[in-house]
């Protein structure tokens, strides 16, 4: 079993600042779910919050992992500690795939969450209900019939 995550970037999640509250609930919530599930891999489509979240705390459980990076230079316009953690996170990961060729364009963000699903059995997703790359992400699911478990981050 492959589990992908979707969710929200730092801004919807308590900030960047870490640890806050809402990152560390994120966080068990997640770790716990991936204990239950016990999934041979994951899908992380690498961006800022809850995608690299999941991809560390995968590692540290062994449970390797995908980086579904959305085009080359997605961290380009990251923070310089930003860049720093992404480029450690893609070092480990167990395979790293390129989705689309060329620069940022939101529509290619949206052709990684599709490619993450299309990879996947299980999506789990840190979601508050509000619209953005996410519901996107999970509205692509629901038309696949994909297997959905949505955490609501504010609980």
């Amino acid at each position: 079993m492959i589990v992908a995550f979707t969710g929200h970037r730092p801004q919807k999640l308590g900030g960047f600042k870490l640890p806050n509250l809402i990152y560390i609930n994120v966080c068990q919530q997640i770790d716990k779910v991936l204990k239950e599930l016990k999934p041979e891999k994951v899908i992380s489509g690498m961006a800022l919050g809850v995608d690299q979240w999941a991809a560390s705390i995968s590692y540290k459980l062994g449970i390797p992992f995908i980086a579904a990076v959305p085009f080359i230079g997605q961290e380009s316009v990251w923070a310089t500690e930003s860049k720093k953690i992404y480029n450690k996170l893609l070092a480990k990961a167990v395979e790293k795939v390129i989705v689309s060729d060329g620069e940022y364009s939101a529509q290619k963000l949206q052709i990684r969450n599709e490619w993450l699903c299309n990879h996947s059995d299980i999506l789990l997703a840190i979601f508050d209900g509000s619209p953005g790359g996410t519901a996107n992400c999970i509205k692509y699911a629901k038309s696949i019939n994909m297997k959905i478990i949505i955490i609501n981050p504010n609980i």
